[in-house]
């Protein structure tokens, strides 16, 4: 068997390998119907089944209240900041968006086109180091919602606590870091995520949302933007991405069978330290982007503190099997997305590799 690169990369992202295994046992026939699950029908008996487990057990492993409704659609996080305000903000209306990095930025343009989205808050003027203090965020009573980007890949930060927005929904993108630790969804209006970093592959973004908020959106808009559309069925309005949600359902059996959310936690708190410990011995050799209480458990961001080295160190990891440890093309650097599905490893690889880089170049 091919050796498994170590996969850094931002998403898509590593998956599990036992569940790439399972999957790849299971594609030619899958549970002894002679077909692959990518080849039956949406409306089939047995791709009912899978597609309910994958819902229960999202809804087992985040302790999901019965108010609340789980949705598999498509679009990726992109279309959600078009269907967001689509669905709750009118042309009268404000909604709150906390800038901390350049998915709320664009989550906030696309607002535009529907309402009036204002600033809560913004860490920008600082290179988007920190995620901004709860004390800061500046939102009002009668707002549609307030929106937040629970952690951002780019820079390398992620909310260790979520504002208190009381009766004003609070909608937040989770793509980056949903199922990384416990989260209390009650706190929450509606949460979504693209599957392609900590739930699965491309193709199935997932939206928890409360009930009572579908029956207050906009009814005047188009059918397959509604969410109460895939709501009131079941998320099989239109042909969804069946083997998506088929290895959505296998990488939640992963999490459950390695002790739930919690336990995943504790396993990513590992792995990020190992990373960000070589960065802060380092002597200044590497340089962390992000301030040390804003800092991501799932995308660690850094410089090499000369520009060549930087280049050099870059090249040297990719010929030494690591994978997609280049910064977002808008910033540059190195970063490595430590997502749930990365092991440890592969972090205490990147560890030792950084750590002869900087003894052979200091």
């Amino acid at each position: 068997m091919t050796q498994r690169a170590y996969n850094f990369n931002a998403g898509p992202s590593a998956l599990p390998q036992e569940v790439l295994e399972k999957a790849q046992q299971q594609l030619v026939d899958f549970r002894d119907s002679g077909m692959s699950i990518m080849e039956m029908s949406h409306r089939s008996a047995i791709f009912d089944e899978v597609h309910n487990e994958a819902i229960a057990l999202l809804k087992k492993l985040y302790a999901i209240p019965e108010n609340y409704e789980v949705l598999f659609l498509q679009g990726g996080a992109s279309l959600q900041f078009t269907m967001v305000p689509m669905n709750f903000l009118s042309t009268d209306q404000k909604a709150s968006y906390v800038l901390s990095g350049s998915w709320s930025e664009k989550a906030f343009k696309e607002a535009k086109f529907f309402g009036t989205p204002v600033e809560a808050a913004s860490t920008k003027e600082n290179q988007y180091r920190h995620i901004p203090a709860l004390a800061d965020i500046q939102f009002n009573e009668d707002d549609a919602y307030v929106h937040i980007t629970s952690n951002n890949t780019i820079y390398g930060t992620q909310w260790k606590d979520y504002p208190n927005t009381g009766n004003v929904p609070l909608v937040a993108d989770m793509s980056s870091d949903i199922l990384s630790k416990p989260i209390d969804i009650q706190k929450f209006g509606l949460i979504y995520a693209g599957a392609q970093k900590n739930l699965g592959p491309s193709g199935v973004t997932v939206v928890i949302i409360r009930k009572d908020l579908l029956e207050k959106a906009n009814k005047n808009i188009p059918t397959m933007l509604k969410y109460t559309t895939h709501a009131d069925s079941n998320s099989l309005y239109n042909t969804p991405p069946t083997f998506g949600i088929y290895m959505l359902g296998e990488v939640l059996k992963w999490v459950e069978s390695n002790g739930g959310v919690a336990a995943v936690e504790k396993h990513n708190e590992l792995k990020a330290k190992i990373i960000y410990d070589a960065i802060d011995n380092s002597n200044g050799f590497y340089k962390g982007h992000a301030t040390p209480e804003s800092r991501s458990l799932m995308n660690i961001t850094f410089r090499v503190a000369d520009e060549e080295l930087e280049k050099l160190f870059l090249a040297e990891a990719k010929a030494a099997g690591f994978v997609g440890l280049n910064g977002h093309r808008s910033v540059g650097g190195c970063r490595a997305s430590t997502y749930n599905a990365v092991p440890l490893e592969a972090c205490e690889a990147l560890r030792d590799f950084m750590v002869d880089f900087q003894q052979k170049h200091q």
